[in-house]
């Protein structure tokens, strides 16, 4: 505990000790901050991706292209459970899809997707 203003105050680590703006780099920063838009899609792809069923497709299908009754069958879910999850990642474009004849097949939409989960994965075995 501090005196400040006549004032008891409590220190906390997590605050600065002072009021001081650097106007410098708070312009800097303000002048590229991303659009509302960029802060909705951002949100709703980490939001998708904070689900641990949809990781385990993700990680699925970082391996390759598979058919919805594969995915099944590796999650250990209905079809049609599987499809649901499915349909959340690919109205986000985390995944695509293709069919052939009776069959669905799924896969991870670009490059970006894998990249995104590869540094989650290394972050979180960083530790």
């Amino acid at each position: 505990m501090i005196i400040y203003g006549g004032y008891f105050v409590e220190l906390r680590e997590d605050f600065c000790e002072v009021s001081c703006i650097n106007s410098e780099n708070v312009l800097r920063v303000k002048n590229n901050s991303l659009s509302s838009e960029e802060v909705l899609g951002l949100a709703e792809t980490f939001k998708a991706m904070g689900d641990p069923t949809r990781i385990k497709l993700l990680h699925a299908l970082s391996r390759q292209e598979l058919c919805v009754c594969d995915l099944s069958e590796i999650l250990e879910m209905s079809q049609s459970a599987v499809s649901h999850q499915l349909r959340v990642l690919r109205n986000l474009r985390l995944v695509k899809h293709r069919k052939e004849g009776k069959m669905v097949y799924y896969s991870l939409d670009d490059e970006h997707i894998i990249n995104l989960f590869k540094e989650g994965l290394a972050h979180i075995r960083h530790r």
